[in-house]
């Protein structure tokens, strides 16, 4: 074999390898973003123990990992803030009381997680003196490298703004290495896979075509934001078993979101 060709082969090879490898990535440092619902029944309401007990379980075993994890929760299965805002209410005194639904949420899954020996921080945007620890960046990120789990509750702390803007922008401040957006579904979709049975799941999606075909996985702002500072999002199906560590450990799971 002639050296050019030999070193274009060993290049293909190479590059081959480094594909691999690049797809095989584990995590380091990792944002989970949670619905309400998902702590609620199978209709989204109210609050179901054994739901935070499962997802305990599973963040057990990333513990072992080494894995810096870090976790938004919402609120929905309690309140959401945009739907009771309306009827002539204050969207704002709604999106108030969304955010102290998601300290629910959190204090309980801190609750459970400790539990299982799992140390863990609920830091709040809007202050909850006594019960939450307000949000300070440096204590967070030395939480992180402590490897305690910490549960961001409030949102971003203001109306309007969607917990999963709130994800994203946490994700950036801590400097996630990737988002991962826990649903009901196995990923996105061309349309409602509850409602349409043809509907077919993408693979993968740049942020353009989320933002152009508004396919409605997250808030447009969260998208925008995760685009503007290059953070890939990850949707799955947070009922299936050990897909956040396949999520994190680079396995295909969902639609991953990216450049």
């Amino acid at each position: 074999m002639s050296g050019l060709r030999w070193e274009n082969a060993n290049r293909r090879s190479y590059c081959s390898v480094a594909s691999s490898m690049k797809r095989a990535r584990h995590y380091k440092r990792v944002l989970l973003k949670l619905s309400g619902e998902g702590f609620g029944d199978d209709d989204g309401h109210g609050l179901e123990m054994e739901r935070f007990v499962a997802l305990a379980k599973e963040i057990q075993k990333l513990s072992r990992t080494g894995v810096e994890l870090a976790i938004v929760v919402g609120g929905g299965n309690i309140l959401r803030g945009a739907k009771f805002g309306g009827r002539g209410k204050s969207r704002v005194q709604a999106d108030h009381v969304g955010m102290i639904a998601t300290a629910v949420n959190a204090l309980l899954l801190q609750d459970t997680l400790e539990r299982f020996d799992i140390s863990a921080r609920v830091v709040s945007a809007i202050e909850i003196a006594n019960i939450t620890e307000p949000f300070v960046l440096r204590n967070c990120l030395q939480y992180l490298q402590e490897k305690k789990v910490v549960i961001f509750a409030g949102g971003t702390g203001n109306p309007y703004f969607t917990t999963d803007t709130a994800a994203a922008l946490r994700a950036v401040e801590i400097g996630a290495d990737v988002m991962l957006k826990a649903t009901q579904v196995d990923g996105v979709y061309t349309d409602d896979p509850v409602k349409n049975a043809s509907a077919t799941l993408y693979k993968k999606l740049s942020y353009m075509d989320v933002l152009n075909k508004r396919l409605g996985v997250m808030d447009l702002t969260a998208i925008s934001l995760s685009m503007e500072n290059k953070l890939p999002i990850i949707v799955f199906n947070i009922n299936k078993y050990e897909n956040i560590g396949k999520a994190i450990s680079g396995k295909a799971v969902g639609t991953y979101i990216g450049e």
